[in-house]
């Protein structure tokens, strides 16, 4: 089995886009959201929740009324002021440190595990397996849950008899972005032809050979301009890192997003989805060289 990750360095470079378009094409494959902050490929998939399950990622503090002595000391040793002074913790800025909880010389608050978020196993309409989750505002352990997603959608495709996890990545080079990159086979890195998709590429290139995992891009809005696309070429060929191919800028990609479809569904023969069928061509080449 091979696990291919889709990456940008900025958001809004077309990467979920580009997952949905290759998600649609393949018939051997199980797709994972890993953009567990703002998951939405399951909008432009349609995918039915066949399970849900919870997540337990941190700890947050609450204190019990019926043993708390009004001391203090808990709202002393809290750095985020997450204790107001009736002696009640907000959750949200709560951050889990449990200074509050060990200092505590009454024993009256409590350290247990908090809902950080939930995990979803579904079916994408075209009945391909699918996981993706939803983090909790203010919840931590980002990375963490990604990680849960990623061991879902391997049990799920080893059960299924697929052979390859598409994962659609977070935007930028943090916690979740690691997550979503270690381990795999082959990051495929979405750009624009901008100054910032430029340098944003190169970021989340480095993050990748860091990790030793070899990498390949593709141009998205292409016709933007032509020089960055040019430059961004030879940045290829200078790293030894394969160019997969461009894809023009398409408004009608935006009006098949309404309608909760890929511009491969809704436009098969427009230049986009062209493009994206000869992309999807070289990936399969690429994979197999691996």
């Amino acid at each position: 089995m091979k696990e291919v990750v889709v990456l940008s360095g900025k958001g809004g470079t077309g990467k979920t886009s580009l997952v949905a378009g290759l998600a649609f094409l393949l018939s051997r494959n199980v797709v994972a959201d890993c953009d567990v902050d703002a998951a939405n490929l399951n909008l432009l998939l349609n995918s039915k929740i066949v399970e849900e399950h919870e997540f337990y990622g941190g700890r947050k503090a609450t204190i019990r009324t019926d043993l708390c002595t009004g001391c203090g000391r808990c709202r002393e040793v809290c750095r985020f002021d997450a204790i107001s002074e009736n002696y009640v913790v907000d959750p949200l800025s709560c951050e889990g440190c449990g200074a509050c909880h060990f200092l505590c010389p009454a024993k009256a608050v409590l350290f247990d595990e908090a809902l950080s978020g939930h995990y979803y196993v579904a079916q994408t309409k075209r009945k391909r397996g699918m996981v993706y989750a939803e983090l909790l505002p203010g919840a931590e352990n980002s990375g963490k849950l990604v990680s849960v997603v990623r061991t879902r959608a391997r049990d799920l495709a080893e059960s299924d008899g697929n052979d390859l996890v598409l994962i659609d990545g977070p935007p930028g080079i943090g916690c979740p972005v690691i997550s979503s990159l270690t381990g795999t086979q082959l990051a495929v890195f979405v750009t624009e032809p901008t100054i910032s998709g430029v340098h944003d590429l190169e970021r989340v290139m480095g993050l990748a050979r860091h990790f030793n995992v070899p990498g390949a891009v593709v141009v998205n809005k292409a016709d933007l301009n032509e020089s960055y696309g040019v430059k961004i070429k030879e940045i290829c060929e200078e790293r030894g890192i394969d160019f997969l191919g461009s894809i023009p800028y398409e408004p009608r990609i935006t009006e098949a997003q309404r309608q909760g479809k890929t511009i491969l569904e809704s436009e098969p023969d427009c230049s986009a989805s062209r493009r994206i069928n000869q992309i999807l061509e070289r990936l399969i080449e690429r994979m197999e060289a691996l």
